[in-house]
């Protein structure tokens, strides 16, 4: 269209491939196309179809532009227009009010990822630590994944995935679904492929990327630990191990390691996994045979409650193997580590008080509903500030989190883009901008590029930013700190300078800014990041968390997971939706028309054992709680595994309650973790007519 225009972007949603942007803005000042763009490699100009169709969200006739006061009962949606004055005046009064009747600890600021950007996104804590509120332990996504790696490796990074593309001839994606969640990684897959090279899926169902694979191993949730040691146990027993790297590189003696796998067999891993030796020898062979291999390792297979177990030993592969000493050969996880933040400012951790209690963020259920030991023997929570994160649809143990929210006696302030189950049940609402309408700073998981964004539309309506909400009430509660004074640009300028990067502006117009200095860094090869540089085998899981004595002292399948019983005779894996993020998304009519509705994947012969055919109803419960849904077979997962791609808005499920509502928020080891894949239920067929009518054809024939 003539007069529109192209804008460099970055995408804010939780996803490790925080993509580049070119965004159109058209003659009449809307949002047109979005597209990805060439500037970073990663994104190499690919973009997932829900990004691409943001337009349909930004301009969707349900956001919400001004400030709400709740008129009705919780939950009842009743609200009025109200200024901003009155809304910040309203929620101080109410923060200071907690805080003289129970002390600053009964204040709990909740946040989350609906945008990554760093400013936006953690400036919050700022405010927690001025004031002493109590603190924020993010456990729901990544502490397993991240224990579990650190706990070998020392530091989060690896092979990028444009390396891999390039170079690998084996490519392993274990534990992810980037069909689903990251799907610029399948751009640098598709390269590989039509080199030659191999690609192998391990994941507990025939997820759509696993439709793609040369080979797809489908292991029982939760076992893949047992999995790795297998493998491990074929490296050393047919001579795939690399001994002289293995020796210049290992904490723990080779012959140690080797009797420590050599009843790791196959046969043991099948019993565990479900999966047949034979196949599980194939695939080590493989993948021992193969020197340039690459493993992606992702945050799924580890949101079990052995999930640093898992993470731990799946990462020695390629230390065993040598993988890392070839090009593409190694293994990737997460970039993090190489970014060296500096949070002082932008968190306010010069005035954090670690003697202030931190709540854990997927026990919110147990906490609200005033549960001691999730409370740390502390006061009760009597008021909240919610921002980019909607916890009445996606925590763990959801009836508890319904409770807790219905509570009289809870003040909440909910700053957000729509009107959530979470913003319905505030007593103020307050709109928030979306990332064309703010600055900000971006990190990736899935690649090493720093990139800048800077404002394209102004706010809609009255909506504000993350951060002018946290400085504009940091002045009226009394808290004090240099970073309520700065503008968001100042803070991103500040925070990469402090870092130790380029300003603010050097970034932006380099188009980023790639935080991995070098392959030698990436393949660890002058030593890995730990202080004699050498990989851990045999990690100080004591000093990693209050639960470390529960972990096996070398890598091994940790039997501490929700198991089958007779009573609950099936494992559910809550998996991402191709559609939605977390619930992003799931207010656009596209997105909810390609998903469809809650279904629950089974696999084929369970449906004909239970006279169920696609489409009809069934029960899934535990001693949490009960959903019906849909179901639909699925074959290339084990009997006993039940897939449910989700997060799907209560209001779409029957009861008005989630999957998540099944979900258990006890912590896992070492130092706790949500187990949202980690969970034993039983099913029962919901019995319509279509179902009774074949039972008694069953019966009669």
């Amino acid at each position: 269209m003539s007069g529109s225009t192209f804008h460099p972007s970055v995408c804010p949603h939780d996803c490790p491939s925080v993509c580049a942007l070119e965004v159109e803005r058209t003659a009449e000042g809307r949002l047109g196309k979005v597209r990805g763009s060439e500037r970073n490699p990663f994104t190499a100009g690919v973009i997932c179809a829900k990004v691409a169709r943001y337009a349909e969200r930004y301009h969707h006739p349900e956001r919400l532009g001004f400030p709400l006061l709740r008129t009705g009962p919780k939950g009842s949606g009743q609200f009025r227009r109200i200024s901003w004055e009155e809304a910040l005046d309203r929620i101080a009064e109410a923060f200071l009010s907690a805080e003289r009747r129970f002390g600053p600890e009964t204040v709990w600021p909740y946040w989350y990822a609906g945008t990554m950007g760093l400013v936006n996104r953690d400036g919050i804590n700022r405010l927690t630590h001025a004031k002493r509120y109590s603190r924020f332990f993010s456990t729901i996504c990544v502490l397993l994944s991240d224990t579990g790696w650190r706990a070998g490796h020392g530091k989060r990074w690896g092979v990028p995935a444009t390396e891999a593309g390039e170079h690998a001839d084996l490519l392993v994606v274990w534990g992810c679904n980037p069909v689903h969640t990251h799907v610029n990684l399948m751009t640098h897959v598709a390269r590989a492929k039509k080199r030659g090279a191999t690609f192998v899926v391990i994941d507990p169902y025939r997820s759509a990327t696993a439709e793609q694979a040369d080979l797809h191993l489908a292991p029982r949730p939760g076992t893949d630990g047992a999995l790795a040691c297998a493998v491990a146990h074929v490296l050393f027993e047919e001579g795939f191990a690399d001994l002289p790297y293995l020796e210049r590189v290992s904490d723990t003696p080779v012959a140690e390691l080797r009797a420590h796998f050599r009843t790791r067999t196959p046969e043991w891993a099948a019993a565990i996994t479900g999966l047949p030796a034979e196949r599980i020898r194939a695939f080590a062979r493989l993948y021992g045979s193969t020197k340039r291999s690459w493993l992606r390792l992702g945050f799924g297979f580890t949101r079990s409650r052995n999930g640093a177990a898992v993470m731990h030993a799946a990462s020695c592969l390629a230390v065993i193997s040598g993988a890392w000493q070839h090009p593409g050969g190694g293994a990737l996880y997460n970039m993090g580590d190489l970014y060296h933040w500096d949070k002082t400012l932008l968190e306010g951790l010069d005035v954090l008080d670690p003697s202030t209690r931190a709540l854990d963020q997927s026990r919110i259920g147990p906490i609200l509903v005033g549960e001691r030991d999730a409370l740390q023997g502390g006061p009760p929570v009597t008021a909240m500030l919610i921002q980019s994160t909607n916890p009445m649809c996606i925590a763990p143990e959801l009836a508890k989190v319904h409770r807790g929210f219905a509570r009289e006696d809870l003040f909440v302030a909910v700053h957000e883009q729509f009107l959530t189950e979470t913003a319905e049940m505030a007593d103020i609402v307050l709109p928030a901008t979306m990332f064309l309408e703010h600055e900000d700073v971006y990190q990736a998981s899935a690649h090493s590029r720093i990139q800048v964004h800077k404002k394209i539309f102004e706010p809609f309506a009255e909506c504000r930013s993350n951060h002018w909400v946290i400085c504009e009430l940091a002045r009226r509660v009394g808290a004090e700190h240099p970073g309520f004074a700065m503008s968001e640009w100042e803070m991103v300028d500040d925070f990469l300078r402090r870092s130790g990067w380029p300003d603010a502006e050097t970034v932006w117009r380099a188009g980023g800014w790639d935080a991995l200095p070098d392959e030698a860094t990436a393949h660890f090869r002058t030593g890995f990041a730990t202080p004699d540089g050498k990989f851990r085998f045999r990690p100080d899981w004591a000093s990693m968390g209050p639960m470390g004595h529960l972990m096996p002292k070398l890598p091994d399948h940790l039997p501490v997971i929700d198991e089958v019983s007779p009573e609950k005779p099936f494992r559910l894996v809550a998996a991402p939706a191709r559609q939605f993020l977390n619930t992003s998304f799931t207010e656009t009519a596209s997105s909810v028309r390609r998903e469809g509705r809650p279904t629950a994947l089974v696999h084929p012969e369970v449906m004909a054992e239970l006279g169920l055919a696609d489409g009809d109803r069934v029960r899934l419960g535990n001693e949490r709680g009960v959903v019906t849904v849909h179901v639909a077979g699925r074959a290339g997962q084990h009997r006993d595994t039940i897939v449910v791609e989700s997060i799907w808005p209560n209001r779409f499920w029957e009861g008005g309650i989630g999957i998540n509502a099944l979900i258990g928020a006890d912590p896992s080891p070492p130092s706790g973790g949500a187990a949202i894949h980690d969970t034993a239920v039983w099913m029962e067929p919901v019995v319509g007519p279509a179902v009774a009518a074949r039972a008694r054809a069953v019966a009669a024939a």
